[in-house]
């Protein structure tokens, strides 16, 4: 598999980008989603939530800092971790407020939203998503796997 990948999608396909993403990176627990205040990190999060059927409501954890999602459909009740970063000072915060458990729960997926505000807590391998504006419409998600 190639270390990166590049999808183009607008708000009318959203869910397809969010699959081919998905198809592409399931194997992965950590997301972590880079990009400039309104580039959709918690919309593309959303999408990517109605793929793997959570059936809760997936709204940003600006204030909460983590929401928790269960993905319905698997026999093992795995969940989803979606955690806003944005208002963190720097690691020791984030452990303070229970980032690290998250992220270390072997059967949970991790959505991070701001993860540069944190980044020596991302347990490796990862997949940073850097989500670029081109217009109102249109985006481009660049994928790079770290190890």
């Amino acid at each position: 598999m190639p270390d990166t990948l590049q999808i183009s999608y607008s708000l009318s396909n959203i869910n397809d980008a969010a699959h081919q993403l998905w198809q592409y990176a399931h194997t992965y627990r950590i997301f972590a989603f880079n990009g400039e205040m309104g580039a959709g990190k918690t919309t593309f999060i959303h999408a990517l939530c109605d793929v793997l059927g959570v059936k809760d409501h997936v709204s940003s954890p600006t204030f909460a800092l983590i929401n928790e999602y269960e993905i319905a459909e698997q026999a093992d009740r795995r969940v989803i971790y979606h955690m806003d970063w944005y208002r963190l000072k720097d690691n020791e915060e984030a452990v303070q407020a229970g980032m690290e458990d998250c992220l270390n729960q072997k059967n949970a997926i991790c959505f991070i939203e701001w993860p540069e505000k944190a980044l020596d807590l991302l347990p490796k391998p990862y997949v940073w998503l850097n989500i670029k504006l081109l217009n109102n419409n249109e985006r481009e998600m660049t994928l790079r796997i770290r190890e």
